[in-house]
């Protein structure tokens, strides 16, 4: 059990935003997604980027913002 590692994978940017009202612009996400990194996760899924050209242009911003974090989409 000592050998076992756990990662954190969190998917605030993406599924967090599908709640009634939740509208997150491209500033507010990176500053979430520098927050978690901060927080040591692991992975961060940033969003659905195929689903349109803004949450395309979120996604490469916060792959850019942030350096420890694996960031992944919903494809």
């Amino acid at each position: 059990m000592a050998d076992t590692q756990i990662f954190i994978f969190d998917t605030t940017l993406r599924d967090g935003e599908q709640v009634p009202g939740c509208k997150l612009n491209s500033d507010q996400k990176i500053e979430i997604a520098r927050q978690l990194e901060k927080l040591g996760v692991d992975v961060i899924e940033a969003g659905f980027p195929v689903s349109s050209p803004g949450d395309f242009q979120s996604v490469s911003a916060i792959c850019q913002a942030v350096t420890e974090p694996v960031v992944c989409g919903l494809s």
